[in-house]
């Protein structure tokens, strides 16, 4: 559909009787909204959401009242006697295969390179004889469970060449999901950039980089998922994004923030392909300690659930990242989408409103911790998706 998305409520009063959202009723009455991937288009302009928010980049915690009109945060205001309610920046998955979903939990075992290398990688061949249809329906089911578990936007690295890309393009149609896909096999020329293999699994890297940049579109690479040897031919065409870099070495880490270049880790993923055993691998600890900055992805749906939630959970636990920089990395894949991503005036308003009563939640001590160890979609009130 053309235009934001936007919240579709129905308030309900004491009474019973019903009314279109209006700030009047907004800021006290409970909310009741349809299922999260058939929110609606509303035609009011304006409306307000109260609640301990998580502001800015810092995500510094704060009793807020925001103004959202025409999808748009227009204000972010200082209140007190605000309901017991949490509101956070929606999440950006910043790397996935959604193409493979079709392929999900395939009792199989092999090699990285046997599992998921191109042109001849299992999965390859699933994707090739999977009919269109079906590629579609998986992919859409996929970004379903995304929206219903916070998520606002994903870059998927897309196979299949230009008809991959409009597959994807298909599949997303409606949703309040934005996808940035990054295509292959000529995809590159009609999705939002090139998202490349290693460096060594393609034989014509310098041809899609430059079509890509001619046209204003990402470059970005897979490197350095199962060993190092792959990263310097990745720098080398100084591309916008790396995913993985499991095993970069110091050196590697230190030109890669030299350069500004963001990281997409993908933990569990990593440790489910064997590429991974501890929590030096992928080095989220090193590229924070030199400044770097690190997106979180899920990767392949065939190993991996495209939850953001279940992602952050395990990185928090397994890597004892700090909690702020987990759900900070959790967010800023927005930029991908040419987004800030985080609840700040003039920014699209993509967020998440918690409820912590429902179960436990409310005992919480910190809420970025707690949002990142504990929530899952049950404790989520209301998905508020206009990352368009």
């Amino acid at each position: 559909m053309d235009g934001p998305v936007i919240l579709a409520v129905v308030v309900v009063d004491q009474a019973g009787r019903g009314h279109q959202s209006s700030t009047r009723f907004f800021r006290h009455a409970k909310i009741f909204s349809l299922p999260p991937y058939k929110l609606m288009e509303m035609h009011t302009t304006e409306y307000i959401i109260t609640g301990r928010a998580l502001l800015g980049e810092e995500l510094t915690e704060e009793d807020v009242c925001i103004t959202v009109a025409d999808g748009v945060i227009r204000s972010v205001e200082p209140c007190s006697g605000i309901p017991d309610r949490w509101i956070v920046p929606a999440f950006f998955n910043a790397h996935t295969h959604l193409g493979d979903t079709v392929a999900m939990d395939l009792p199989v075992q092999g090699s990285l390179a046997e599992l998921v290398k191109p042109p001849d990688g299992l999965k390859h061949r699933i994707l090739a004889a999977t009919p269109r249809t079906d590629l579609i329906r998986g992919m859409r089911s996929s970004i379903m469970t995304m929206i219903s578990t916070g998520t606002a936007g994903f870059a998927d690295f897309r196979e299949g060449g230009a008809a991959g890309v409009a597959a994807l393009r298909e599949a997303a149609a409606g949703l309040s999901c934005l996808p940035v896909i990054l295509g292959r096999e000529g995809g590159e020329q009609v999705g939002d950039g090139a998202g490349i293999s290693s460096i060594h699994d393609v034989a014509d890297a310098e041809l899609m980089v430059r079509e890509a940049r001619a046209a204003g579109r990402l470059v970005a690479f897979h490197a350095g998922e199962k060993n190092p040897d792959d990263i310097d031919g990745a720098l080398a065409f100084e591309p916008d994004l790396l995913v993985h870099c499991t095993h970069a070495t110091d050196a590697h880490l230190r030109r890669i923030v030299d350069m500004d270049i963001p990281i997409v880790v993908c933990p569990r993923s990593n440790w489910m392909l064997g590429v991974a055993a501890s929590p030096a691998h992928p080095p989220i600890a090193r590229i924070l300690e030199l400044g770097g900055q690190f997106f979180l992805g899920t990767d392949n749906v065939m190993f991996v659930q495209p939850d953001m939630l279940q992602e952050m959970a395990f990185t928090a636990t397994v890597y004892r990242a700090p909690p702020a920089e987990v759900l900070r990395a959790a967010i800023a894949g927005a930029a991908l989408a040419g987004r800030s991503g985080f609840i700040e005036k003039g920014q699209k308003s993509s967020f998440l409103v918690i409820d912590p009563v429902r179960h436990n939640l409310s005992f919480s001590r910190d809420i970025r911790a707690t949002i990142v160890k504990r929530l899952d979609s049950s404790s989520i009130e209301q998905n508020v998706l206009t990352l368009r």
